[in-house]
């Protein structure tokens, strides 16, 4: 009986440890637009939400100090100066979207898809319906900057308003959903 005490004292110490060490290196947020559904949930009765509960999500400050950030990350970054007028946005609010476009590498819009380097993205995560056909003309993401689109493009205030986002203003990719319960997973 003592060593399975002992046991389940040591498995609570490491799983606290590993909370605590989770939640000093992360930041939570909530989904308060449709701009990523429908990957991403926000709470009815908001224009174009899907659910009856918003998704809360955990990203990581940690992550990006390891590695650099990579095509497809969904992350939490602070809205360039461009973006809070384009989106009618306080300076510095915090935003989840994709990083759909990595530095040096060319890109347009054309017919609801996005090309780059002249060739069309696969993108699953984006709904037919959701797609915007207003085209974007070609251009180049300046070094240390990323293209970061919402997947639902037609109710998303994003880069192809605002322009690319400096590395500096990315805080971390999603790690978890945490609410509500039937929505919890780890990415």
């Amino acid at each position: 009986m003592r060593r399975l005490v002992k046991a389940l004292v040591v498995l609570v110490v490491i799983a606290g440890g590993l909370l605590v060490l989770i939640l000093l290196t992360s930041k939570l947020y909530r989904i308060p637009s449709s701009a990523m559904e429908s990957t991403l949930h926000c709470a009815r009765p908001a224009a174009g939400c899907e659910a009856e509960h918003g998704d809360r999500i955990l990203a990581s400050k940690l992550v990006y100090r390891l590695r650099d950030p990579r095509r497809g990350d969904i992350v939490a970054f602070r809205i360039p100066a461009a973006g809070t007028f384009a989106c009618n946005s306080f300076f510095g609010e915090v935003f989840i979207k994709r990083i759909v476009v990595l530095p040096g590498e060319r890109w347009r819009e054309r017919g609801g898809f996005i090309y780059v380097d002249g060739k069309r993205l696969a993108e699953p995560y984006v709904k037919p319906d959701s797609r915007d056909t207003e085209p974007i003309p070609e251009s180049k993401v300046p070094k240390g900057q990323y293209v970061l689109l919402g997947d639902n493009r037609s109710s998303s205030c994003d880069s192809r308003l605002w322009g690319p986002v400096p590395r500096k203003n990315l805080i971390g990719p999603l790690i978890a959903t945490y609410w509500p319960l039937s929505r919890i997973s780890i990415r």
